[in-house]
């Protein structure tokens, strides 16, 4: 797998600070999203791609492979420059695209055509009319994973969400199921905005854990660790994931018990996902 379907972490950092990409790639983060979009203003954009273009000659090959470029949003004045130069990225390894915005398949095959198959796509799903086509959007062509757009989504709605964001658990789950039917990596949770909440940033980050998320945006380098944390196996799980897979040997196939608490296959399957994925990240 690559590093983008099995990163825990995106880390923005926006394309005019160019000084910035060697220190969030240093961060800790598994991946990072050089923003062309929301942290560029306007009249910064053509700038933004020239300082981009440089910055990301100046990265190792290693590094490439763990950079993303979020790009402007289709039916705006600048996708069509952002594009011309993310051809050129893509041949020279970028990563992946995040695509924010994102209503139909159309505009993903658009972007596709350009970047290669090479390049992995990650569509934003932050309106109503996108919720509308999750599924064509998951099974769009070249992309890797879902990421949502908590904020923008609750700006289109006109939703006021409260600081544990419960309205929106509903679209979570729409993005977890949509990408499971695909058979997509587990989609990348939004952003936490408080910079200098991590206990908010925890909270946050193990409700998208236990709704089945595999990885969050994040806006700062100090929120990486929190999001880390909050994804990995605890001790005690890895133990008891440990003792399922054990267990599930000695039986060969028949009934057993594990702390007390009957097995079945079900359990066997996640125990032994959660064993899987932390020797790979191990690894990396």
């Amino acid at each position: 797998m690559s590093a983008i379907h099995l990163a825990r972490s995106f880390l923005f950092v926006p394309a005019n600070r160019p000084e910035r990409y060697a220190k969030a790639l240093a961060s800790g983060a598994d991946a990072v999203i050089i923003d062309l979009e929301d942290a560029v203003a306007p009249d910064a954009k053509t700038a933004a791609r020239q300082q981009l273009a440089q910055g990301f000659a100046s990265l190792s090959a290693a590094d490439r492979t763990r950079v993303l470029v979020r790009i402007n949003a289709d039916g705006t004045p600048w996708q069509e420059d952002d594009l011309q130069l993310l051809a050129q990225l893509a041949q020279g390894g970028l990563a992946g695209v995040v695509l924010p915005k994102v209503e139909s398949a159309a505009e993903i095959s658009r972007v596709s055509a350009r970047v290669g198959h090479n390049c992995a796509l990650l569509p934003m799903l932050e309106s109503a009319a996108g919720l509308a086509a999750l599924d064509s959007l998951a099974g769009g062509e070249g992309v890797t994973r879902l990421v949502f757009g908590n904020l923008d989504f609750q700006a289109d709605l006109g939703m006021a969400c409260g600081p544990d964001e419960a309205e929106l658990q509903p679209v979570r789950l729409a993005l977890v199921l949509a990408s499971r039917r695909a058979g997509l990596a587990a989609p990348v949770d939004g952003v936490t905005p408080g910079t200098d909440d991590l206990a908010q940033l925890q909270r946050d980050a193990e409700r998208s854990r236990r709704g089945g998320f595999g990885a969050k945006l994040c806006i700062h380098p100090t929120q990486v660790a929190a999001v880390h944390a909050a994804f990995a196996p605890s001790p005690e799980q890895l133990a008891w994931a440990s003792r399922v897979v054990a267990g599930f040997e000695l039986a060969q196939g028949g009934v057993f018990s594990v702390d007390g608490r009957m097995v079945d296959a079900p359990v066997v399957k996640l125990a032994k996902q959660m064993l899987r994925r932390t020797s790979v990240l191990s690894k990396e």
